[in-house]
């Protein structure tokens, strides 16, 4: 009958080295291809997470949002010059284009009454050359009314003031006085 020879583990034998028989590290992690945890490799070349980073954030997570430079303000007015006018309303006498400024680029050559939000004064000055009116809808500013006193009050208030600086004149002199009060030597004795 033979004996059994006690054969060494594998284990024992790869003790010292790093990965064990597994080849490179990375293969035995079980994680796959996952190339870190969490954010980690989330840079700006990272075509492999942004699956990931789309599911999580949305669209948004990449790139600049919000005011990036505050000097750059859309013009919001609508503008029109005279010669696209001439070429969208024709033969019309009256034009009305109340949400629009109207710009002088451009020619004239028949009397029109254009109402509009705003008028270029080189606009307006081409218009009414030939004939036309500008009729200008830009609300003006209107100023706060000023209220104007009575001048019985007036009166009251400049008495009020009169007794307040006589008041005053009156504690100042008070406070001179008790400063000419004669001092006394602490030396000489009485």
């Amino acid at each position: 009958m033979a004996f059994k020879v006690k054969k060494t583990k594998k284990s024992k034998g790869l003790r010292g080295t790093t990965t064990h028989g597994w080849g490179a590290r990375k293969k035995h992690k079980g994680s796959g291809h996952r190339g870190g945890f969490g954010m980690a490799g989330t840079g700006k070349r990272a075509d492999q997470k942004k699956t990931l980073i789309n599911k999580k954030y949305g669209n948004k997570y990449f790139g600049k949002q919000g005011i990036t430079s505050k000097g750059t303000k859309k013009k919001k007015e609508k503008v029109i010059n005279l010669r696209d006018l001439v070429e969208k309303f024709g033969n019309k006498k009256e034009i009305d284009l109340s949400g629009y400024k109207i710009l002088g680029d451009g020619e004239v050559k028949r009397a029109l009454v254009i109402k509009a939000k705003e008028f270029s004064k080189s606009a307006r000055e081409k218009i009414e050359k030939v004939g036309g009116k500008c009729i200008g809808l830009k609300a003006k500013k209107i100023n706060k009314p000023v209220i104007i006193k009575e001048e019985s009050e007036k009166k009251n208030t400049n008495n009020s003031q009169k007794n307040l600086a006589e008041q005053k004149s009156e504690k100042a002199k008070e406070t001179e006085s008790s400063f000419e009060k004669p001092i006394t030597d602490i030396n000489k004795k009485s």
